[in-house]
């Protein structure tokens, strides 16, 4: 795979709109600078969702995503937490939480600030399950919102990128960040979250180009490539 290959311990980084931020190898950033960790695309409850029209999954999706995130969290212990919306599958999603998935959320929530962004498959976020809710949040030079527009200053997510790249003779697919150094794309956090290819037209629209870099996550590096390089 021709990429620059970033050690962990070098604290992989993304630049948006002049803003440095950690590439987390779970696919979340953290702006260090404002104590703020952004997530995206957790869809909890997917599963149940599924299962309630006759597609059998393990019900166990939320739980892991939570158990992912409160790792992410437990890393960085940020002040801030914004997650970038469709938190949740659909409207319903909310309800059919655990109880302990419930008691999860708050634990994460104690001692921090929470938004919630409103998306697309959650577009009438619950307020009975801590932190605030918004269409969207502007902080210094970055605008945080759930479906990319292409605006510079952009953090957004929903298109949920992945790459398939070519490594010692083989193919892989992995989740990636999309960014041109102007606007970012995120990756989807969520356990049974899938993917759209950074070739697909949905990201032209947005970067205009093929101009831009996919921040692929491996298992222990991030890997820069070109867009243009992926298939």
């Amino acid at each position: 795979m021709t990429s620059i290959a970033v050690d962990i311990a070098c604290r992989p980084s993304l630049n948006v709109a002049g803003v440095d931020l950690v590439a987390d190898l779970s696919g979340a950033l953290f702006w260090e600078q404002q104590n703020l960790l952004v997530v995206s695309d957790l869809h909890l409850e997917k599963g149940s969702s599924f299962a309630a029209r006759g597609v059998l999954l393990p019900p166990y999706d939320t739980a892991a995503t939570l158990g992912r995130l409160a790792a992410v969290i437990a890393r960085h212990d940020p002040r801030m937490v914004v997650a970038l919306g469709d938190s949740f599958h659909d409207r319903d999603a909310h309800r059919r939480l655990s109880a302990a998935d419930r008691d999860a959320i708050a634990s994460l929530q104690a001692r921090r600030d929470w938004i919630w962004i409103s998306g697309n498959h959650d577009p009438a976020l619950p307020t009975d399950l801590g932190g605030v809710v918004a269409t969207e949040v502007a902080i210094g030079p970055i605008v945080f919102r759930h479906e990319p527009t292409g605006a510079a200053g952009e953090i957004a997510g929903h298109l949920h990128p992945k790459a398939r790249v070519s490594t010692r003779g083989r193919s892989m697919e992995r989740r990636c960040f999309a960014s041109d150094g102007e606007r970012a794309v995120m990756p989807a956090f969520g356990a049974y979250t899938g993917g759209l290819s950074i070739r697909d037209a949905a990201f032209a629209k947005i970067f205009q180009t093929l101009g831009f870099m996919a921040h692929v996550l491996g298992d222990v590096r991030l890997h820069t490539i070109a867009a243009s390089r992926c298939h």
